[in-house]
C-alpha cells in the first residue's frame, strides 16, 4: 500500500477564499491544535498531482515532441500571446499555480510547527520542488513562507525575482532536506539522495556547473548504496506495474482511487492521443531525431518504448493502468546526463563521454563518437531528448540551455515563459503582475 495515501481521505480539500496564495485549508486542523503533523505533510505530497499534466503538456508539447491539434491548444506551438487564452489558463496554468502553492502552504505549516526533523526535511524538499516548478513555467513569482500570511497585507503578493527564489528559498531548502533526509526509503517520499538531485538540477538550470557537479557526482556514486540502479531494460522503467522501480529517485505519486486537482485528462492520455484536443500527438521532429540516433544501421532499443508512428503517439505510459502511472520527477538517468553535461562545461570532456556512454549502451547503442566539448553538448542534449521525451522536460532543457529560439524557430524570449493565471491578477488588484509579451 502507498503510505503516502493512508491519511489523503482528510485532505482532498475544497477552497473559496478570493487569492489561493492566501488560503489556508479549512478542514485541515489550525496548526495550535496539532501535535503529528503527517497528515499536513501528506497534503504537501498530494497537492503535487495538479502539476503534473501542466508540466507534462508544457515539456513536451510547448517543445518539438509532440503537437496540438484542436483550437485553441496549438497555441502551446505559436510563440506569442495565444497562451493567454482563457481556456488554455483555466486549464492548464491557474490549477498548477493553484496546487503548487497550496502544497508550499502545507509545506510551511509542517516547517514551522513540526518537530520531527524528517517531516521538516521532506516539507522542504516539497517547498523547494513547488518554487523550482513555478520558477522554470513563470520566472518572477510570490514567496510565501508562512503557514499563514496574512490575508488583508497585500504586499506580500508582489513577485520576487527568480534569482532571489532560486537564493532565498529554493536552494536552502533543499540543503537543509539533504542535511535531515536519510538517502533510503520504503515508501516512496523524499530522500536526501533526491534533494541532491534536484539541487543538482537547479545548479545546472543557472549554469552553475562548479556547484552541480560535486551533487551529482555524490548521487552517480551513492546511489547503489540507496538501492538506486538503472533498469536493465529501458522498458521496465514505465508502466503502472514499474512504479517505484530502481531507477526513480523520486515520484509524485498518482492513484486511481484518489480524487485529482486537475480536472481535466492526464498527462498519460495526452502524450497517448487520447484526448480529442491531440488524438495524434507525435512531432514527425521526434521521429526525425530517434531516426538519426540509429544512423549506420544501429537499433534505439527506446524508440519502440516512446513512439508509436502508426498512431501518431506515445505509448510510453501505456493506457492499461493509465490513473495509477506515477509521474516520474527524478530518475537515476536524468541525473547522470545531467552530470555528463556539468562534467563537460566544466573541462571533463572525457569523463562527460563516460557518463554519457552508459546512457547510451543501456539503449543498445554504442559509445558517442564526439570528441570536442561542443560535439559533447549537442551529443547530451540530443541523448536527454530522446532517453526523457514524454516525460516533461524538452521545453524546460531547450529554455535553459538557451537554444529554445533557435531549435523551435521564434524570436521574442517574452514567450519562454508562460502567463500568470489571469485570475491571481485579478484577484490580487493588480499587485501580481502579468509577464511581458501577454
Amino acid at each position: 500500500m502507498r503510505k503516502i495515501y493512508l491519511l489523503l481521505g482528510l485532505m482532498l480539500l475544497t477552497i473559496a477564499c478570493d487569492n489561493d496564495l492566501d488560503q489556508v485549508p479549512p478542514n485541515l486542523a489550525t496548526s495550535d491544535s496539532l501535535t503529528d503533523f503527517e497528515g499536513v505533510l501528506n497534503a504537501a505530497y498530494f497537492y503535487q498531482h495538479a502539476s503534473i499534466t501542466p508540466m507534462a503538456v508544457m515539456g513536451d508539447f510547448r517543445a518539438d515532441n509532440a503537437l496540438m491539434e484542436e483550437e485553441p491548444y496549438p497555441a502551446f506551438d505559436r510563440y506569442n500571446s495565444d497562451l493567454l487564452d482563457g481556456s488554455l489558463n483555466n486549464q492548464f496554468f491557474r490549477p498548477f499555480y493553484v496546487a503548487l502553492y497550496r502544497s508550499i502552504l502545507s509545506a510551511n505549516n509542517v516547517i514551522e510547527n513540526s518537530t520531527s526533523a524528517t517531516d521538516i526535511g521532506e516539507a522542504k524538499f516539497l517547498r523547494a520542488l513547488s518554487y523550482f516548478k513555478l520558477v522554470q513555467m513563470f520566472g518572477a513569482v510570490t514567496v510565501n513562507l508562512s503557514a499563514s500570511p496574512d490575508p488583508l497585507d497585500t504586499s506580500n503578493l508582489a513577485r520576487q525575482s527568480a534569482d532571489d527564489v532560486y537564493n532565498n528559498v529554493i536552494i536552502p531548502d533543499l540543503q537543509d532536506a539533504i542535511s535531515s533526509l536519510s538517502p533510503t526509503n520504503s515508501n516512496g517520499r523524499a530522500t536526501s539522495l533526491a534533494a541532491q538531485s534536484l539541487l543538482g538540477k537547479v545548479f545546472v538550470t543557472r549554469g552553475d556547473f562548479g556547484s552541480a557537479t560535486p551533487l551529482l557526482q555524490a548521487v552517480v556514486n551513492g546511489a547503489a548504496a540507496a538501492g538506486v540502479s538503472l533498469q536493465e531494460n529501458y522498458a521496465d522503467i514505465f508502466g503502472v506495474d514499474n512504479d517505484l522501480n530502481s531507477e526513480i529517485i523520486f515520484a509524485t505519486q498518482v492513484s486511481s482511487s484518489i480524487s485529482d486537482e486537475y480536472g481535466f485528462s492526464e498527462f498519460w492520455s495526452w502524450s497517448g492521443g487520447l484526448d480529442t484536443k491531440s488524438l495524434m500527438p507525435l512531432d514527425p521532429s521526434l521521429i526525425a531525431a530517434f531516426d538519426a540516433s540509429e544512423a549506420g544501421g544501429q537499433t534505439d532499443l527506446r524508440r519502440v518504448v516512446t513512439i508509436d508512428e502508426a498512431l501518431m503517439a506515445s505509448p510510453k505510459f501505456p493506457q492499461a493502468g493509465g490513473p495509477d502511472h506515477d509521474w516520474i520527477e527524478i530518475r537515476l538517468a536524468d541525473v547522470i546526463l545531467l552530470y555528463a553535461e556539468a562534467l563537460n562545461e566544466t573541462g571533463a570532456t572525457p569523463a562527460a563521454l563516460t557518463e554519457l556512454n552508459k546512457i547510451r549502451n543501456r539503449a543498445g547503442l554504442g559509445n558517442s563518437t564526439a570528441t570536442t566539448q561542443a560535439a559533447v553538448r549537442t551529443a547530451i542534449a540530443n541523448d536527454r531528448r530522446l532517453e526523457l521525451a514524454f516525460e516533461g522536460q524538452r521545453w524546460f532543457d531547450l529554455v535553459r540551455t538557451g537554444t529554445a529560439q533557435t531549435v523551435l524557430g521564434f524570436s521574442d524570449a517574452n514567450y519562454l515563459l508562460a502567463p500568470i493565471p489571469i485570475s491571481e491578477i485579478t484577484s490580487s488588484e493588480g499587485i501580481i503582475t502579468q509577464n511581458p509579451g501577454y
